[in-house]
């Protein structure tokens, strides 16, 4: 271990002769805290278009990759890679034969085929620079990647079916409106009677024993329901529990479903994007039993709010973000055509 440690040593002194600013971003990094530079995605578009045009990249694949990354990283992930968005293996980086793992200097990380570079000019390769990562992931897409299919590349990234359903539809909602769209929207058109009964964790029998993992909202058969953020229909169809049901996914990860309804909006299909207020659907009772069993309870709308870390997706409770979108004026959007 001491030889080891002796010889890296020696690495440092050599590469911060060569670059005496290294030592210093290495030094200053440990002590930059995660929630810190997690804001730096709020920066991050103009990068995202600026290396997405130079390697011919889709700026929102970019971002939808780092989305992700982000979103899904690991407490050791995250210990080991302490900054926004998708981080390449330190190997692949300072490249498989470099004796300095942690290596930034950008000529070394050349000799020895690392993915690492310096796009910002400061002398550094730095994977904790957004513009050198961001860089670095462009180039490395672009020569991954076929001719405006960037499918495979993905898959090498996560090696995950679900990362890469994931990685598009990030990509197409950033590309429809925008790396941080605002705006949500109450669930039901609050033009019609309705009223919310906050249920969440309550015990459930049909089926075996379970907890209710949203909120009931009753109203009458036939009102509007509305997508409460912008996001892309991921599941459409029934479910024996259910009933008629929608599953949207945000660009946070965050999914939103929607259940009992008594038919959908005309021309909605899995996979299309939405926004708030937009109509999805319709208030109905349907669901605890074989598609089209109907009438075994009030008409009303079953929402859901579920969070995924990549590993893990939860159910909490939703009544205060209703509460707060409740609040809020509507713009009704649709039915959906």
């Amino acid at each position: 271990m001491r030889k080891k440690w002796d010889f890296v040593l020696l690495g440092m002194i050599f590469m911060s002769i060569t670059n005496p600013l290294m030592l210093v971003h290495a030094a200053t990094q440990s002590k930059v805290s995660p929630k810190i530079l997690s804001k730096q995605d709020t920066r991050l578009e103009p990068l995202y278009k600026k290396y997405g045009d130079k390697y011919d990249v889709p700026w929102s694949i970019l971002a939808g990759i780092d989305r992700y990354a982000e979103l899904t990283k690991s407490k050791q992930g995250r210990l080991e890679a302490p900054f926004y968005g998708f981080a390449f293996d330190e190997l692949a980086w300072a490249g498989l034969a470099n004796p300095l793992t942690d290596d930034y200097n950008p000529t070394t990380i050349r000799l020895f085929g690392g993915l690492g570079v310096d796009a910002n000019g400061d002398g550094l390769a730095a994977p904790f620079d957004a513009p050198d990562r961001i860089a670095a992931l462009a180039s490395w897409l672009d020569l991954e990647s076929g001719e405006d299919d960037f499918s495979d590349a993905v898959w090498n990234l996560f090696q995950d079916p679900v990362a890469m359903d994931r990685v598009f539809a990030f990509a197409r909602i950033f590309q429809a409106f925008g790396l941080h769209p605002q705006g949500h929207c109450f669930p039901i058109n609050k033009r019609y009677n309705y009223s919310v009964k906050h249920t969440f964790g309550a015990g459930r029998s049909f089926g075996g024993r379970r907890i209710h993992e949203g909120v009931d909202i009753f109203a009458s058969y036939g009102t509007p329901v509305l997508a409460c953020s912008y996001a892309y229909v991921e599941l459409l169809g029934w479910n024996r529990f259910g009933g008629w049901r929608i599953g949207l996914r945000d660009g946070d990860n965050y999914y939103y479903y929607y259940a009992h309804l008594s038919s959908f909006a005309k021309g909605l299909k899995q996979g299309d994007l939405v926004q708030p207020g937009q109509v999805i659907g319709y208030v109905g009772s349907t669901g605890y039993g074989p598609p089209g069993t109907a009438g075994k309870f009030p008409p009303h709308l079953h929402f859901g709010i579920y969070k995924d870390t990549g590993l893990h997706e939860w159910a909490f409770s939703p009544s205060g973000l209703l509460a707060s979108w409740e609040r809020q004026k509507q713009r009704i959007v649709g039915p959906h055509s």
